[in-house]
């Protein structure tokens, strides 16, 4: 059953309301729709619904427009975050079948080269395409975060090249009927770790002449085996409710005020209270968000612990959550399969909730109050400080037996 989307309708003064018609999709006037998607892209990145499809991905950052990716063509834009994160984007409007299943080949193509990558290959690259010099990279990251520090970025983004730990997303017009077919070709390419997103980006013309962009999420989320395929309704990292409403804080001075308000609460918290036992746990860097993710050792970053505040309800606290249909989940499964054991572990105060998909989750939360107050605020970090760690102690070391049961080959 094909999904469909009612068009926009535009109220007037007088009362009156006018629907909008979606700009032809055909002939030279789709062409340049492309284009503009594309320059759009690289001029508002926050126009992209990341944080509904990976908040891994969140801040990405416009690097440049038609890299060059050796033989596979040129990539209509290339993002990265501050924390060393790529993100690939091909702005394709669907006119055929057979168009749909080019471009979803032609962007897996650049994620293979890409992974094929250094660090100098990318650096020569973007300061090539950007005219910029071969710092151009760290450049234009740090001129969106400036505490972006070169050593750790360049061992970031060699990580990520390395495992192929990109973000790829097709943008067009109408992804609805022909998910399914894609999601099953996805399937002969389990090998490549990365999280996929089909965005619809339909165009209507306003009656002034100019164009409305409503970017939106595909409504139905398939799952492909090693692969995140996310049509963003579904499949999402479970982070509290303040938090996705920062991924476009740039493009506004109220949520940029509050985005820095949130580094500087992370920084305080991850610089001068938390103290892990566990030193082989990555320490995030202070997020522009209501959250942390500390990763845990699951294939494709499927599983961490997300830990937040809430400044409405004067609230922090630490879950355990993973990636949907992916070897996180199954990791965070086998654990709540052994509740009875693990919760006295974390010292009888965690406890199971449901998540909005009505998975099972091990949570601690805390009310403390005006986290604005130093006295709360010190409270508050002294709480999340002793939980973390002891949520990183228990387990991390079970999400990593966990995965490695998995791997064992069954008779």
């Amino acid at each position: 059953m094909d999904r469909q989307h009612s068009a926009p309708i535009i109220l007037t003064a007088d009362g009156r309301s006018v629907a909008l018609e979606p700009v032809p999709q055909q002939g030279i006037e789709a062409t340049l729709m492309e284009a503009e998607i594309q320059a759009l892209v690289h001029l508002h990145p926050a126009a992209l619904p990341i944080a509904e499809i990976d908040p891994m991905f969140v801040g990405a950052v416009a690097v440049c427009r038609e890299m060059q990716l050796g033989k596979a063509g040129r990539v209509d834009n290339f993002l990265v975050t501050p924390s060393g994160l790529p993100v690939l984007v091909e702005c394709k409007l669907w006119r055929n079948p057979e168009a749909r299943r080019e471009v979803v080949g032609q962007i897996l193509d650049y994620a293979k080269v890409l992974s094929r990558w250094s660090f100098s290959d990318l650096q020569r690259e973007v300061g090539s395409r950007t005219g910029l010099g071969p710092n151009a990279l760290l450049e234009l990251v740090r001129a969106a975060d400036p505490n972006v520090g070169e050593i750790q970025f360049t061992d970031a983004v060699t990580a990520n090249l390395r495992r192929g730990r990109f973000l790829l997303l097709i943008l067009g017009d109408g992804v609805r009927e022909d998910v399914e077919a894609i999601a099953s070709y996805l399937q002969a390419h389990a090998g490549l770790h990365f999280t996929f997103g089909l965005v619809e980006f339909p165009i209507y013309r306003l009656p002034s002449g100019e164009r409305l962009v409503a970017p939106r999420v595909v409504t139905r989320t398939t799952s492909i085996v090693r692969n995140v395929v996310t049509a963003p309704e579904g499949y999402i990292v479970q982070e509290p409710s303040e938090a996705a409403a920062e991924a476009d804080a740039d493009a506004d001075p109220d949520r940029a005020a509050q985005a820095a308000t949130h580094q500087a609460f992370w920084k305080e918290f991850l610089d001068h209270h938390l103290h892990l036992d566990d030193r082989t746990q990555d320490i995030p860097k202070p997020a522009r968000q209501g959250y942390l993710a500390f990763m845990l050792p699951a294939p494709q970053g499927s599983s961490w612990l997300a830990v937040y505040r809430d400044l409405h309800k004067g609230e922090v606290g630490v879950f355990l959550s993973a990636s949907q249909n992916s070897p996180g989940e199954s990791a965070m499964n086998a654990i709540l399969a052994d509740w009875n054991i693990i919760g006295p572990s974390l010292n009888g105060t965690a406890r199971l909730t449901e998540d909005r998909y009505n998975r099972k989750r091990i949570i601690d939360s805390k009310t403390v109050g005006n986290l604005k107050d130093p006295a709360v605020r010190k409270e508050a970090f002294d709480w999340l400080a002793e939980r973390v760690n002891t949520f990183v102690n228990v387990l991390r070391p079970r999400v990593r037996d966990a995965v490695a049961d998995q791997s064992v080959p069954r008779d």
